[in-house]
């Protein structure tokens, strides 16, 4: 008698992949979101509503979506957005902090209602989205080996309980690798739990205040941060890897989400790309159109992680530094691997890819914004003087 189709959502395979996107999301930016809500003046106990009201519209959009469409599609805060607030907000009311938040939720539903935003993105080539992609991720790659020097132990252990798995056992391979790393740092007493509580913690509303100054300082920096650096990654991501979910569509149920729960701390509320990649691998499934339960096994981790709010950073915090670099970096070796391989099979736009790669991977910031984005321009700048468009017509 076959297994009902939640059950089977629940395989190892989609629960390792969930946790270890929602793991590497949280250990690598959430002391960010920390640094920004103090910059707004935020109490520890607001600060903890906020990681719950972010937790929350994660964990429903990536459910939601996911189940939706039946593919892959993980949601996310905005890490620069999040950067970008904690160096803009000192000086500024909570009330109109939430006011920029509010702002910026609006225009991202705006482009979804437009859809001005996903013609855009349909001007972008698949082999620059996945160099796009490949560029993103090539961090995560190198810091995973780079952490062998600070951790030689639990990295070289867990870089070979890939390399067996990935053998004989491909699908539980992440699991496995997550399971040896766990257990190299508890007996090596790595693993430091002396200040993890776990409280359960619920947000509290702030009611907006709008400001002029505010909103066309802060928050017309946010939206376009978010939109360069998180959206059009995440896009690029989906596209890379076959899916062709409606962007408008998207951008509509993120706005919408990040506008209802903005008076709650909930910032932005964006696609995903570097952890989305982690639950669009081959691991996951070998059948790509069977991949979206990692997205929906990690919205309901991210909505575990939002009932704890604050406190379920300082438990991510008590894993080594190491561990979780290579976790990302060994989860994220096929994809990065399919990446290259789609960038770079066509002659003819293989230079441009190659450029985005490059610029996307060199982690340039200009004027604020990532170098996901200036990745593409470059790349889409060759293409043009190549003359690619016109031989292609």
């Amino acid at each position: 008698m076959p297994r009902p189709a939640a059950w089977r959502w629940l395989a190892p395979s989609y629960l390792s992949a969930g946790f270890v996107a929602v793991l590497v999301g949280y250990t690598s930016s959430a002391v960010i979101i920390f640094q920004a809500a103090e910059a707004a003046g935020a109490s520890p106990e607001a600060i903890g509503g906020w990681l719950a009201a972010l937790g929350l519209a994660m964990g429903v959009t990536s459910i939601g979506l996911s189940l939706r469409y039946r593919q892959p599609i993980l949601t996310a805060w905005s890490t620069p957005g999040a950067a970008l607030l904690a160096v803009s907000l000192p000086g500024v009311p909570l009330e109109e902090a939430i006011g920029v938040f509010c702002f910026c939720a609006l225009l991202i539903l705006v482009c979804g209602l437009t859809g001005w935003f996903a013609r855009l993105m349909q001007l972008i080539p698949q082999p620059l989205a996945a160099a796009m992609l490949a560029g993103v991720l090539l961090r995560f790659g190198l810091q995973a080996f780079a952490s062998l020097e600070s951790n030689t132990g639990l990295v070289l252990t867990m870089f070979l309980t890939y390399l067996i798995t990935r053998r004989w056992l491909p699908r539980f391979s992440v699991l496995l690798v997550l399971a040896a790393g766990l257990a190299y740092a508890a007996f090596g007493g790595q693993i430091d739990t002396a200040q993890t509580q776990l409280a359960i913690t619920l947000p509290q509303p702030t009611w907006p205040a709008f400001s002029f100054s505010s909103l066309l300082g802060i928050g017309i920096p946010l939206f376009v941060v978010t939109m360069a650096s998180q959206n059009a990654p995440g896009v690029a991501t989906l596209r890379a890897a076959g899916y062709d979910a409606p962007i408008s569509s998207l951008m509509i149920w993120t706005g919408l989400a990040a506008l209802l729960l903005a008076p709650f701390g909930a910032f932005t509320v964006c696609l995903a790309a570097i952890t989305a990649a982690i639950c669009m691998g081959p691991d996951v499934h070998a059948d790509p159109a069977k991949r979206y339960p990692a997205a929906i096994c990690a919205g309901g981790f991210y909505l575990l992680a939002g009932l704890f709010g604050g406190s379920i950073g300082s438990l991510f915090n008590a894993l080594p530094p190491a561990l979780v670099l290579a976790i990302a970096g060994l989860a994220l070796l096929p994809t990065i691997a399919g990446s290259l391989q789609r960038a770079l099979q066509e002659p003819g736009p293989r230079e441009p890819a190659l450029i985005t790669f490059l610029v996307t991977g060199s982690g340039v910031t200009l004027f604020g914004i990532g170098a996901a984005f200036w990745g593409l321009i470059a790349g889409m700048l060759s293409l043009a003087i190549s003359g690619y468009w016109q031989r292609n017509r």
